[in-house]
């Protein structure tokens, strides 16, 4: 109770003043800044040269497979290239995921108890949530390519 209760305050006094202005606008600084801290910590925690190399050999691979798709033995081998390279990606990004799962949970909570009572309309999604979620996906694509994070 006393932790929710700090949460709160310490998420009003971030973003309190984006929702008075009006709840769209909450919902908008607020998927903004937490995309723009999530893609900061994935661009210095991650090694982008390897992620970039990595992301040009998974589509090298991909080419591949498909001129292999006649000869199960050759793609077999590509699967298995494909999948170790698929794994050291997840390596990367994994504690970066980590890192920036629960500060996203808490604001998820939050956004949840401050919009119950307030009306929101995103084009038609009235939901907080779901309009995080778009406006996130839309701010994530921009930011990365802005910042070149891969």
């Amino acid at each position: 109770m006393l932790s929710e209760m700090v949460l709160e305050s310490f998420f009003n006094s971030i973003f309190g003043w984006a929702v008075e202005i009006s709840p769209l606008t909450g919902v908008v600084v607020v998927a903004f800044v937490m995309t723009l801290l999530v893609t900061l910590i994935y661009k210095f925690m991650t090694d982008q040269e390897a992620m970039k190399n990595l992301k040009q050999e998974m589509k090298d691979l991909r080419k591949e497979i498909k001129l292999a798709a006649q000869d199960p033995v050759k793609m077999a081998e590509l699967n298995k290239i494909s999948m170790e390279k698929s794994m050291q990606q997840m390596k990367q990004s994994l504690k970066p995921t980590l890192i920036t799962m629960l500060p996203l949970i808490f604001v998820l909570g939050w956004l949840k108890t401050t919009y119950e009572p307030l009306t929101l309309n995103l084009f038609g999604i009235t939901s907080s949530l779901w309009a995080y979620i778009a406006l996130s996906v839309v701010f994530s694509i921009v930011l990365r390519k802005m910042m070149k994070v891969h």
